[in-house]
């Protein structure tokens, strides 16, 4: 695997994601993946969701990491937001701990934790600027 290393850790403090102010996903329970090269990545219990705020989109992609991807896009008053959201229904067992767990871009949304504003990371999923 050319040192790629993948971890999961329980994240107990509360994390918020919001897009257009729009509060997507909150919760206690949220599971933190880090992963060589990559932003941390927090994953959600769906109950932790506002699943009527998400679309499924017909959009998979495969990480040799972690599996087969489904993706969903967020609708909001300034448009969609295409793929933001995705979730791994049957991950490799080596992250086995994020099924069906379901994780926002942090490049394209709000994320607080604790109540504080988290910096945007910059990745190849960033918005593109014009």
């Amino acid at each position: 695997m050319n040192g790629h290393q993948l971890g999961l850790t329980p994240e107990p403090r509360a994390v918020e994601v919001a897009i257009d102010g729009v509060v997507v996903a909150s919760s206690t329970r949220a599971v933190a993946l880090d992963e060589t090269g990559l932003p941390l990545r927090y994953y959600f219990p769906r109950d932790d969701v506002r699943l009527d705020q998400l679309e499924a989109t017909s959009t998979e992609t495969v990480c040799p990491f972690k599996g087969q991807a489904s993706y969903w896009s967020v609708r909001t008053p300034t448009g969609e937001h295409r793929d933001v959201a995705w979730s791994y229904e049957t991950p490799l067992e080596s992250v086995a701990g994020i099924t069906g767990l379901i994780c926002f871009y942090a490049e394209r949304t709000d994320v607080t934790i604790d109540g504080v504003p988290q910096e945007r990371p910059v990745s190849p999923w960033s918005p593109q600027r014009a």
